[in-house]
């Protein structure tokens, strides 16, 4: 859990940088920015989480199920966002923060199924088809 903490903490700076980049050097609107941050942020996380946090080997297919960890993530920050900002008036530079933060647990969760679930197929509980 510590190590996961650390990549966060890493991945919410990175996602920070790009996204008040493309906010305010780009001039993107803030769910653009959000969006467009989120994903180039969330390439990272999946080889940190995969070299550091659960030190497996990244694949391809992990890499393709890797964004299933950040759904939740991605829908609660989204919704976050645009509550904070539009709905409450907070101002778009932090709204993103406090929105991320809510999202750590159900991630840490959904990252650790898929990162630790061995690549090839499961052969536990099979039972052999009845001959008939």
């Amino acid at each position: 859990m510590i190590r996961f903490a650390l990549v966060g903490a890493v991945n919410t700076g990175t996602y920070y940088v790009f996204y008040l980049a493309l906010l305010n050097g780009a001039g993107l609107p803030y769910v653009v920015a959000h969006v467009i941050a989120f994903i180039l942020s969330m390439i990272g996380s999946f080889f940190l989480n995969s070299w550091f946090t659960y030190r497996t080997r990244p694949t391809l297919r992990k890499f393709l199920l890797f964004p299933l960890t950040n759904l939740a993530n991605f829908v609660i920050t989204t919704g976050g966002v645009y509550v904070l900002v539009d709905l409450l008036g907070m101002n778009d530079t932090y709204a993103p923060l406090i929105a991320a933060a809510a999202a750590i647990p159900i991630t840490f969760v959904v990252s650790r199924t898929i990162m630790t679930r061995p690549d090839g197929p499961r052969t536990e509980g099979l039972t052999h088809p009845v001959r008939g």
